[in-house]
């Protein structure tokens, strides 16, 4: 009964959208006599999308920094290693009781 209902109700809706949606009511879209909320609206809505370049620009750099530091990366000498590891202090083996 629910989806019988529910059948004839979409159909009604169709045949009513149908009967209304004539040639006589389409006509061109003009600016011409926008109201100021509207104007309002286009402005702050452009702000947003151009603010959205920002984060952009920084995930775009910092992709290209990476990129490249990771392909331009130098060899670093054995000698030169060996002589870059530092011991910290205050990291000594710690004894465990079981």
């Amino acid at each position: 009964m629910e989806k019988g209902f529910k059948f004839i109700r979409t159909g009604l809706m169709v045949a009513i959208l149908s009967l209304i949606s004539t040639p006589a009511f389409a006509r061109s879209v003009s600016l011409k006599d926008a109201g100021v909320a509207l104007w309002i609206f286009i402005i702050i809505g452009a702000i947003i999308v151009l603010l959205q370049l920002i984060p952009a620009a920084i995930l775009f750099f910092t992709f290209i920094g990476t990129t490249t530091g990771l392909i331009m990366k130098k060899k670093v000498p054995e000698k030169m290693a060996a002589q870059e590891k530092v011991s910290l202090p205050g990291y000594e083996p710690a004894t465990v009781e079981k």
